[in-house]
């Protein structure tokens, strides 16, 4: 397997696709068409030092995702909308959109913290009149919060809708899998390809909260005013962190990277789905907008890498 660097997310009956400054998003419409649309996006950070610091570049990555996650998520479901998505929006219908997106990712995010962060902690304190450890304490809340976590991935994983989201990103990993194992572009390929990556934001969800884990475990202050502020806190080093550890995994194939992919890896199997065929070709065109797949492989072959055919 070579590294593409490209990657994306699967939207509302489609595929969003990201290579360098460029993202395209292609959506499967209900007359059976793939309308696509593409688009320049640089980040936050890019061509800046900071995209260059451990830790801070995981941050910045993690807040350009979120934007062009949810960016193209509302521009699939434009599509599903009464009004008519190609027609041209007035600067004040364009602000107001901004804005609601704005609020979304904030409203987002609030919710996720309170879920994923704060209910743990608030629901370990019960266990404080039995239990005078704070480290014991601290793994009670642990074990809650991967409770909390792999229930939510269960629950949503049985919804039909999400369902087929779910396809969608089985046919976004098996596109890119069908490049970086040096294969032509194509469906049949694509289909033969694997659905697991490990560049996949599932896997970054999982190592976010067992690094959680570790940090919470390790640092103890005596205030519980202290212990819920750097829960908060913490959550930017907690992110850049994991994003170390995603982005290791994306250039490197060894033992050690292989063995902590593989927790990330079978959760795949709750948020990926087989696709049909009809989504494998939404995904080709997706990477066809913004990749150059042609050129990648002929340099993939002329490097004789050795793992160019293997399909794992």
């Amino acid at each position: 397997m070579k590294y593409s660097g490209i990657g994306g997310q699967a939207v509302m009956e489609g595929v969003m696709m990201r290579g360098g400054d460029e993202y395209a998003v292609a959506v499967r419409l209900e007359n059976g068409e793939i309308e696509v649309e593409k688009k320049k996006y640089k980040g936050i950070g890019k061509n800046d030092v900071t995209s260059r610091i451990p830790l801070v570049r995981g941050v910045i990555s993690f807040i350009d995702s979120l934007y062009l996650g949810l960016s193209s998520l509302m521009f699939s479901a434009s599509f599903f909308e009464d009004e008519d998505p190609k027609r041209e929006k007035s600067s004040t219908e364009k602000r107001k959109e901004n804005a609601i997106m704005g609020a979304t990712l904030i409203i987002s995010l609030v919710i996720a913290i309170g879920i994923f962060m704060i209910a743990p902690f608030y629901i370990s304190q019960i266990f404080q009149k039995y239990i005078a450890s704070d480290r014991v304490i601290s793994f009670i809340e642990a074990v809650l919060r991967l409770v909390i976590f792999f229930g939510y991935m269960l629950l949503i994983s049985r919804m039909k809708d999400i369902q087929r989201t779910f396809m969608y990103h089985g046919a976004e990993h098996k596109c890119i899998n069908c490049i970086e194992s040096g294969l032509e572009l194509n469906v049949e390929n694509v289909r033969k390809s694997t659905r697991f990556h490990k560049r996949c934001g599932t896997n970054f969800l999982l190592i976010v909260m067992i690094v959680t884990v570790i940090f919470f475990l390790l640092i103890q202050v005596d205030s519980q005013a202290m212990k819920l502020l750097y829960r908060i806190v913490l959550i930017p080093v907690v992110a850049g962190v994991s994003y170390e550890f995603i982005r290791l995994a994306g250039r490197y194939d060894n033992w050690f990277v292989n063995l902590i992919n593989k927790p990330g890896l079978a959760l795949q199997k709750l948020t990926t789905r087989e696709p049909d065929d009809d989504q494998i070709e939404v995904g080709i065109a997706s990477v066809n907008a913004v990749f150059d797949w042609k050129e990648f492989l002929k340099n993939y072959n002329e490097a004789g890498d050795e793992t160019c055919c293997d399909i794992k």
